[in-house]
């Protein structure tokens, strides 16, 4: 085959390396569903614990399963103190640096890092979807003076995180908000990180070196940076009559908006009603609605650009839900991070299942055969 017959897909855009029976998106009707319930029904009817276990398991449990997977993920809110120790010692470095480094030095720690069979990897899975937020949490306390605050079994995986995070208990609302928030994040398909966990998979590698991995892919703006960038886009415009200029200088600059477009969406990403009403209600209560003004501002702005398939996602609306929290901006990336972990062991164990090494081809086009020369000759 020449290499004028080969068609390059650049960043693998519209190629299916592998089937999936754990996430359907179609991205021009803007329909998501985990495990063929539509996440609209999972977002207002599901809790974290229950997608979780959706993830985990293929099905939704019943209130016995329910309770005592709840019960093994408060079992799970453990972390070693070596662990503890490594995050007071980066304390100061990015949350998801520390988060990365402690996640790969919780591997010299869990009895089954080696053991990569089905079974194994479900309980990793359940450990590291409670031993995350422990993780981030800490970070926050250490990093302004405080001792980490010990997990709550009485509250719920949303409500808990935010105890820890915070030091006080959560209003039912931001618990709730919170949670909603880790059931839309769960799962999203064969994005750059899920795609990364199972590249390592492939390898036959343990799941707390893809998860390593897959949060190292998290990191880069380009994949869970938005939602703190947002918070800046809106905290530029200011105020929303200053939205339209805004928009219209950035397109003029032919540069982006910051929480549109995506690159499986033409329709709007159908989790961002969810949050879009989170913010409108949370904004309100707080007293400071302008924020849900501004974006929506935006929104409004950017109409002209839907029938291109310029759409808001998902973390247009995330990262001011965080900020009206009192939560630092460089912990949004994170929390994301948190509600992806039940996500990673999905795609680890359906990777594993029908394991094959990942390895595609790139088209060679540097120089043509040449001799080498020794060095004296050069």
């Amino acid at each position: 085959m020449g290499d004028a017959e080969i068609k390059i897909h650049r960043g693998l855009k519209g190629v299916y390396f592998e089937r999936s029976a754990t996430t359907f998106i179609d991205g021009r009707a803007g329909e998501l569903r985990y495990r063929g319930y539509s996440i609209h029904d999972l977002a207002a009817h599901s809790s974290f614990e229950e997608t979780a276990y959706l993830l985990f398991h293929g099905e939704l449990p019943t209130a016995a399963e329910l309770g005592a997977f709840d019960a093994e993920l408060k079992a799970a809110r453990v972390l070693p103190e070596a662990v503890i120790e490594i995050v007071r010692s980066l304390a100061e470095a990015h949350p998801m640096d520390v988060l990365r480094t402690a996640v790969s030095a919780l591997a010299a720690f869990d009895p089954e890092v080696a053991d990569t069979s089905a079974e194994a990897t479900l309980r990793k899975g359940l450990r590291l979807t409670s031993q995350v937020p422990m993780i981030v949490a800490a970070q926050e306390q250490i990093r302004n003076g405080r001792a980490p605050v010990a997990p709550d079994p009485a509250l719920s995986h949303a409500a808990n995180f935010l105890y820890m995070l915070t030091g006080t208990g959560p209003s039912a609302e931001a618990a709730e908000l919170m949670d909603t928030d880790f059931v839309l994040h769960a799962e999203h398909g064969s994005n750059a990180s899920s795609f990364t966990a199972r590249v390592v998979i492939g390898t036959e590698a343990n799941l707390h070196a893809a998860v390593t991995a897959a949060i190292a892919a998290l990191s880069g703006p380009a994949h869970g940076g938005a939602a703190e960038d947002v918070m800046k886009m809106a905290m530029e415009i200011g105020e929303p009559a200053a939205a339209a200029d805004y928009v219209k200088a950035k397109r003029r600059n032919r540069q982006p908006v910051t929480g549109f477009g995506h690159r499986v969406y033409r329709a709007e990403d159908p989790r961002a009603r969810h949050m879009r009403d989170g913010v409108q209600h949370l904004s309100q209560e707080m007293g400071e609605p302008k924020w849900y003004e501004i974006l929506q501002a935006v929104v409004a702005a950017m109409q002209p650009y839907a029938r291109h398939g310029v759409n808001v996602n998902v973390d247009f609306y995330s990262g001011v839900i965080y900020y009206l929290h009192g939560i630092p901006a460089d912990l949004f990336v994170p929390i994301f991070a948190v509600g992806r972990v039940p996500g990673w062991t999905a795609q680890a164990l359906e990777q594993s299942a029908n394991n094959i090494l990942i390895r595609p081809l790139t088209l060679y086009d540097g120089p043509p055969p040449r001799a080498y020369l020794p060095v004296e000759e050069r």
